[in-house]
């Protein structure tokens, strides 16, 4: 069941976007849309950063340790 705001015909549409238009005007209407768009792009890197940064974070646990790396780097050069 879709909410009633969803039912709109184009009849309201056409009320609703002229009393945007009487409201901030034709020329602010493109800066308007323009500036949302900005912020929309901004929250989505905003996003895409964060998602990368808890990607990469491991824990100490899962990580291989530099030591662990070390050891078994020099046993193979020793022959072990």
């Amino acid at each position: 069941m879709l909410p009633c705001f969803l039912n709109l015909g184009a009849g309201e549409l056409v009320i609703i976007f002229i009393v945007i238009l009487l409201l901030f005007g034709a020329k602010r209407i493109p800066d308007l849309a323009r500036s949302m768009g900005k912020g929309i792009n901004m929250f989505k890197q905003g996003m895409n950063e964060a998602v990368t940064e808890i990607k990469s974070d491991v824990p100490a646990d899962k990580a291989p340790s530099a030591t662990t790396a070390d050891k078994s780097s020099t046993e193979e050069a020793a022959g072990k």
